[in-house]
Order: C-alpha cells, then sequence, then structure tokens
C-alpha cells in the first residue's frame, strides 16, 4: 500500500479550488479528498486535517463528532474561513465587522509567530491594491488561554491557535485558505511553508506531551 501524507486537505470543490488537484504543492504535501469521504475514511494515518473557507459547514456540523474525535487524539484541525455553524470545538460563530474605511481591514502582526516569520502586514492587507481579502470578519471572543497571532488594528483577533479547547491544537484563521498564499511574488509567499512546518513542529510537540506556541 502506497504511503499517505499524514496532513488531510478536505477538498469542497469549489470553481476557485479546482487547481489543487493538479498543484505540485499540494499533491506534495497533502492527501486531498472530497470533503464528503470524510465520513468514509481511517483517520488514523492523518496527524492534521485542513478545512478550507468553502468547506460544506452543514455536514461538517452533522459530523462534528469526527472532528472533536480527532482533535481528542492529539492531533491536529486548521480552519480558514468564517465559522457559521459550532462544529470547530471551542470557536466562537463569526461576527461581521463594522467597517468605517479600508485601514480597518489592516492586518498587525505583533506576535511575530513562526507561520508568519519575514511577512509584513501590508503584504496580507492588501491585494493587488485591495483590502480585505486576507480576513473581513472575526472570531471572537476567541477561546480562553488561546494564542493570538493576528489582529486588526482595534486588537481584535483574526488569527489564533487554540491549544485549551481539546487534547490537540485548533489553528483558526477568519479569511482565506492560508495554504492558497502562494506564487504571489511577495512576503506572504513565505506562509504557505512556514505553516507546512509548523504543522510538522506542533504534531511533534503533541506526541510529546506538550505543544508549541
Amino acid at each position: 500500500m502506497a504511503q499517505v501524507n499524514p496532513i488531510l486537505y478536505l477538498d469542497p470543490g469549489h470553481a476557485f479550488g479546482l487547481e489543487n488537484r493538479t498543484n505540485s504543492f499540494i499533491n506534495q504535501n497533502f492527501t486531498l479528498i472530497d470533503q464528503y469521504r470524510l465520513t468514509e475514511i481511517d483517520l488514523a494515518p492523518f496527524t492534521c486535517i485542513v478545512v478550507h473557507d468553502f468547506a460544506d459547514q452543514e455536514h461538517l456540523y452533522r459530523n462534528k463528532a469526527i472532528i472533536e474525535d480527532f482533535l481528542a487524539e492529539g492531533k491536529i484541525v486548521i480552519f480558514c474561513g468564517h465559522l457559521f455553524k459550532e462544529w470547530l470545538p471551542g470557536c466562537p460563530i463569526f461576527t461581521p465587522r463594522t467597517i468605517q474605511s479600508h485601514t480597518d481591514y489592516e492586518v498587525v502582526n505583533d506576535r511575530q509567530h513562526p507561520i508568519f516569520a519575514g511577512v509584513h502586514p501590508d503584504d496580507m492587507t492588501f491585494n493587488k491594491g485591495i483590502a480585505g481579502f486576507f480576513a473581513r470578519v472575526t472570531h471572537s471572543p476567541v477561546p480562553y488561554g488561546a494564542d493570538v497571532l493576528l489582529t486588526f488594528p482595534d486588537k481584535v483577533p483574526m488569527t489564533y491557535i487554540d491549544h485549551c479547547s481539546t487534547n490537540g491544537t485548533i489553528l483558526c484563521h477568519a479569511g482565506r485558505d492560508l495554504f492558497g498564499l502562494r506564487m504571489q511574488n511577495r512576503s506572504t509567499d513565505r506562509i504557505s511553508a512556514q505553516l507546512l512546518q509548523w504543522i510538522h513542529d506542533e504534531y511533534e510537540q503533541l506526541q510529546k506531551g506538550g505543544n508549541n506556541l
């Protein structure tokens, strides 16, 4: 039997993500499956599940016990998107922001976490001169004890890591898929590789009975 890649990526099948099925970065670093096969496959070989922002959250909510059990085993779930159903342990429903100016979308990177090391905040805030693509809502308040990585200017969190709600680790980003930030010739190109390395490091720490901040 061929060895499976231990990072499971749930493919939502949306039009903007079809190229993921043939993309070399995805195929080399993930096991890509249709999101509806989550209920069918054995998750034992996998250390992390990546849930895309176009995922069917109604389906995830109906099968939230699968996610809960996966995390209970000391594994990792990454969700990028706007949570509107309570399928992810500890994560609050998304809250739309009241926007007065494009500056309300600015990304503040005070934490300097390894996932975003060397990434300029303006490269996250603006895409082709437009603000708001990276994140435009918030999951607030974040779970107790969560480590906030990125915020808006008013310190409202957009990205956090939760080591407390389960035996595993949850990374939640209130925006588009962080693994999609590749080949843009900007500092955001660093995120996908650094996030990938963080998964491996984090899982290693979880197996030792701890976690990385």
